[in-house]
């Protein structure tokens, strides 16, 4: 009885379910059929992507995504030849055998196409005052699965808790290689040097270049001293304003027809003034 059900029923199987690979390289999907009495079976793969299913082998050719990307090795195995990071979906091969008891059977087979990280873009103050905070960050958003992060200093990797390196024993940061970033809380003489960060997942990894962050030593008491010259400067040149105007130098004074003084008459003539400001004549007069 075993034997009739095994021999009249479709039986499919995968030697990967979850198969995986990098980009522009080719996967295979097995799709093995076990068991089957139908000479001439029918054998379809669908691509399902957001809970949408599309055809990419039908009626004996490849189609949608796949084409001239694919082929089928016999008897239903899907091989992709150059996989893009579209490519990651599940895919399901179906199998009907109409000759068969048990006339239909399926595989899903869910393919993850890994996809190097780019350089990552980098932020790096250049410089930072002794005991001030500081942070840097380290993103990208090509790679998957996502990346992880991984900041260096003068070539030396960071460790994620720095209690866990002597070197870095009494450093005040914290390192969070998921998000990318590195915060210091109050940066210390020896924090200083070149810093650059590693994007890293299971495809590879991409690192950006070096960049120089220096650490310097606030001057307090020149930083006093030159806001007590500049209050001393001010406040000197507001008295010298005042003094100024109190003498009277900044008083502007013009001279108008009303303002304007008659000769003393002693020399026997008079002088007349006319309508217009500043012209005058004189009549002869004679002295009995």
């Amino acid at each position: 009885m075993r034997c009739y059900i095994s021999t009249l029923a479709v039986i499919l199987k995968t030697t990967n379910p979850k198969p995986w690979v990098n980009e522009f390289e080719s996967i295979e999907l097995s799709c093995m059929i076990e068991s089957i009495s139908t000479t001439n079976p029918r054998i379809e793969w669908k691509k399902i992507k957001m809970g949408e299913p599309s055809y990419v082998y039908f009626d004996k050719e490849i189609a949608g995504d796949l084409e001239k990307r694919a082929k089928i090795r016999e008897p239903a195995t899907l091989v992709i030849l150059n996989a893009t990071r579209a490519d990651t979906a599940d895919y399901r091969c179906e199998v009907t055998a109409p000759n068969d008891q048990k006339s239909f059977d399926e595989i899903l087979i869910s393919l993850t196409v890994r996809v190097k990280p780019i350089v990552p873009r980098c932020s790096i103050p250049k410089s930072v005052p002794v005991g001030k905070p500081a942070e840097l960050h380290c993103l990208e958003d090509e790679g998957y699965p996502k990346s992880h992060y991984q900041w260096f200093r003068n070539k030396e990797e960071i460790p994620e808790d720095p209690k866990g390196s002597p070197k870095f024993f009494n450093s005040t940061y914290t390192l969070n290689g998921e998000m990318g970033t590195l915060k210091f809380s109050a940066v210390r003489k020896e924090d200083a040097g070149e810093y650059y960060c590693r994007a890293r997942n299971e495809a590879g990894f991409s690192e950006c270049g070096p960049q120089m962050m220096e650490v310097y030593d606030m001057n307090i008491a020149g930083i006093i001293l030159g806001v007590v010259v500049v209050v001393t400067v001010l406040l000197c040149i507001t008295v010298g304003i005042f003094c100024a105007y109190k003498r009277g130098y900044f008083t502007s004074q013009k001279q108008t027809g009303n303002n304007y003084k008659t000769p003393a008459k002693g020399d026997g003539v008079d002088y007349v003034r006319t309508e217009d400001e500043g012209d005058f004549r004189h009549k002869s007069s004679f002295v009995i």
